[in-house]
């Protein structure tokens, strides 16, 4: 009973040596750098011959070197040098609170390395040892520990990798500590993530929430001891004031509505199995989605200020934000969970809505579900136009199709506008070689249902009239009128967003709220499970307690 205890301790007790030991560098720089005025005197060959030697085999850092005429940029006697690796000893003894890897950016290591050094030969290779530790956090703070497209091939992430001499030659230019500050990610979820990984490492060094919930359901009114332990567990994870009561009361009945909306499931109060299983997930699963969440935001530094649209696709949900404040939102539907259907991350911008569009219907489609169909019987699919490579419809009962294969299909496919097009009455569109985008459609119902992973890829949208107004009313006093004339037309009408405006199709199972706390989301499609596990193989741990 006491283990949760002495781990939190031995937590703060590393945490306090590793603080005394930077400082106890930091006031030893000086004396480093005296020991190097001693080296430099004492020893026949300069300390510039060896980080020439240090630095010939990485091409930028070696050019760099080279335009500093081979002088040390962190050691030596050189105020701006002792600037720099404080700021750098700094950043590395905060690096374990981003979740960076902690075999990577090891702080008692490198800190061994620069306490006592003393000759020319070892002071030049580590000058450039440093440099490379300082590339890499670099690299990793704006740009992830992970190449998102590694990871899963849908995630499609263009982060813009610098070449390594860029970072040396800001830092060299700027204040140390300023500039170290300006490589993390500088959204207000970044900040608020940190936060809550801090609040959730605190409850796992405690012994996280306590008893799991063994019972399969329980029932408003009901008491009991499964009931005393949903009280329990709600209470450590602050959704319930300390109370002693063993009923399902309406305080409990409130607090299970709260955790269901925290967690993107119907609100209804009822602690079902799937309610309890969600609310028996361990705080180790929890600190792996944000620390998954922090990866992510280190990739999606893009993210817009300005009006945009955000695609959560775990939320199944699509938002209009503008200045940090949604001021739409509505429910969608993603593409169903199989490696040819699920909906791709990337970031576009959204240029223009269809009005009354035609769905010309993706070959994938045509060939794998539509053909197999068409041998059956030639009028399958008479909802759609088959046209040739002219254009020209043809008439299905004209044609054999037992002689085609999916190779060899020469024809396209076309539903006409309508309200009974897969893509309803209007499509958003942000041209993407994934040929995905915003649409609506005639199948409501779906989004009764708490899990809609159900499309092709595309995004369907419950309220796209409402969606296109808010699009509108930034070039319209009257986005509703402008909408329904173009409808009126009963045929494609195009209308172009005088301002274009930047979507980000996301995929987050751990998102903060403003006022603080975390709401999660399912890892659908598997993809945070496999981020997870890249991450550790890189060397992130759950709650580091070494720098």
């Amino acid at each position: 009973m006491f283990y949760p205890l002495i781990m939190l301790l031995f937590h703060y007790f590393a945490i306090l040596c590793r603080k005394v030991l930077v400082a106890l560098v930091l006031v030893n720089i000086i004396s480093i750098n005296i020991f190097s005025s001693i080296a430099e005197s004492a020893e026949p060959i300069s300390i510039k011959q060896f980080v020439a030697e240090a630095s010939f085999r990485n091409n930028h850092v070696s050019q760099f070197y080279e335009s500093r005429n081979y002088d040390p940029f962190w050691l030596g006697n050189n105020v701006d040098n002792v600037a720099r690796l404080q700021a750098l000893i700094s950043a590395l003894s905060d690096a374990p609170m981003h979740g960076l890897p902690s075999s990577k950016f090891s702080l008692n290591r490198m800190l061994s390395d620069i306490y006592g050094v003393s000759y020319n030969e070892k002071l030049g290779y580590l000058d450039v040892k440093l440099t490379l530790v300082f590339l890499e956090y670099a690299r990793v703070m704006t740009t992830g520990v992970l190449i998102p497209e590694k990871i899963d091939k849908k995630i499609v992430r263009a982060n813009f990798y610098k070449k390594n001499i860029s970072f040396l030659k800001e830092l060299q230019s700027s204040d140390s500590f300023e500039f170290f500050k300006k490589l993390f990610p500088p959204s207000l979820e970044y900040k608020r993530l940190m936060k809550e990984k801090k609040r959730l490492e605190k409850i796992f060094l405690s012994g996280g929430w306590g008893a799991f919930i063994t019972s399969d359901e329980l029932l408003v009114g009901e008491r009991g001891n499964g009931v005393v332990m949903l009280r329990n567990r709600l209470i450590s994870m602050g959704y319930l004031s300390p109370t002693y009561s063993a009923s399902y009361d309406l305080p409990l009945v409130k607090a299970v509505k709260n955790f269901q909306l925290d967690n993107g499931i119907r609100a209804n109060g009822s602690a079902n199995q799937s309610t309890l299983n969600l609310i028996n997930i361990t705080v180790e699963e929890r600190l792996k989605s944000v620390l998954v969440a922090l990866e992510r935001e280190r990739w999606s530094r893009t993210l817009s200020v300005n009006r945009h649209v955000i695609v959560n696709l775990t939320d199944f949900s699509a938002k209009i934000v503008d200045s940090g404040k949604v001021t739409f939102k509505t429910k969608t539907v993603i593409g169903f969970d199989d490696s040819n259907r699920r909906s791709p991350e990337f970031s576009d911008i959204l240029e223009f809505m269809v009005v009354n569009p035609s769905w010309y219907v993706p070959r994938s489609i045509v060939v794998q579900e539509y053909l197999p169909m068409l041998k059956v019987n030639n009028n399958a699919v008479d909802f759609l136009e088959l046209r040739d490579e002219f254009g020209t419809i043809i008439e299905p009962s004209e044609i054999d199709f037992s002689t085609f294969d999916q190779n060899t299909f020469p024809y396209r496919m076309r539903q006409p506008p309508g309200v009974n097009n897969a893509l309803g009455l209007v499509k958003f569109m942000f041209p993407n070689k994934n040929n995905i985008y915003l649409h609506d459609t005639p199948s409501k119902g779906l989004f009764d249902l708490d899990v809609r992973a159900f499309s092709h890829g595309c995004i369907r949208l419950s309220d796209p009239f409402g969606f296109a107004y808010t699009l509108l009313a930034a070039q319209s006093t009257d986005p509703a009128s402008l909408f329904r004339s173009a409808l009126g037309f009963k045929k494609e009408v195009k209308i172009e967003l005088e301002k274009p405006v930047p979507i980000h199709l996301i995929y987050r199972t751990a998102i903060t709220k403003p006022g603080g706390g975390l709401e999660f989301r399912k890892d659908i499609y598997g993809r945070d499970a496999k981020i997870w596990d890249a991450l550790q193989v890189e060397g992130v741990v759950l709650v580091s307690v070494t720098g």
